[in-house]
């Protein structure tokens, strides 16, 4: 496991895209509490600690783009790297009706902290990437949970999330998921497509990149098989789309 905050796969490759995945790992450093927020395994092996299945739907994604990709290797519990330095839940203290033990007291040494341990340094990684070339094309990969606690069903099995000042991208994805008989398709659900300053904000829309986030149910990708069909599939569709878009 890098002991970095990040890790960069295919930094030279040719392609255009980049991939992200701002919440890769359920992984809680040592550096924080000891390597606990005091959580049981249980509820790290929950949606609250990371996006299942998204890390491995994004290296085959890059792989099969020949793009390069940027992971997380730290929980979205230690600080979330899809959020503004200013937003309330960029360090939650509950999350889906679970109480977050290590984050309940904290203070602003320690958040201060994990932002320039954990997060300034993702971000920073993810710019200079992002940089790499004046044509890049921002792709983010996240996954949601069927169902919150206490909600309906999520009935979706793909989402784009995209802000109206840039769908360059994001509709021409759209019209290619739309055609696959087979998907319940989500335009900006199960979420809203932009938070001022989350991770396409910052990377994608303020540096005027094309750019799309792809939101994955994870009950479809929790296997290593089912995260390789969708990596491949999903490389399929963006290609299509970039074309379409004339990127």
């Amino acid at each position: 496991m890098t002991s970095e905050p990040y890790l960069v796969i295919g930094a030279e490759r040719p392609a255009p895209w980049l991939i992200a995945c701002d919440h890769a790992t359920n992984r809680i450093p040592p550096s924080v509490a000891g390597g606990t927020l005091g959580l049981s395994d249980d509820e790290m092996a929950r949606h609250i600690a990371y996006d299942i299945g998204a890390e491995g739907v994004s290296r085959t994604l890059a792989d099969t783009l020949n793009a390069p990709a940027i992971l997380s290797r730290f929980s979205r519990l230690v600080i979330d790297p899809n959020r503004g330095e200013d937003d309330p839940t960029l360090i939650m203290r509950v999350y889906d009706g679970t109480i977050v033990p290590g984050n309940r007291n904290l203070d602003a040494a320690e958040r201060e902290r994990r932002l320039n341990t954990f997060y300034r340094p993702y971000h920073a990684a993810y710019a200079e990437l992002a940089a790499r070339r004046r044509d890049t094309i921002v792709v983010a990969i996240h996954s949601f949970t069927p169902r919150l606690f206490g909600r309906e069903p999520r009935p979706w099995h793909v989402g784009v999330l995209f802000d109206p000042r840039d769908e360059r991208l994001s509709r021409p994805l759209l019209t290619h998921l739309h055609a696959q008989s087979d998907l319940v398709v989500g335009e900006n659900e199960p979420y809203a497509g932009h938070l001022a300053g989350d991770a396409i904000d910052r990377h994608g829309l303020i540096p005027g990149r094309p750019n799309v986030l792809i939101e994955l149910r994870h009950d479809l990708i929790e296997t290593p098989e089912q995260q390789a069909s969708w990596g491949s599939r999903l490389a399929g569709l963006l290609e299509a789309a970039r074309i379409d878009a004339n990127l």
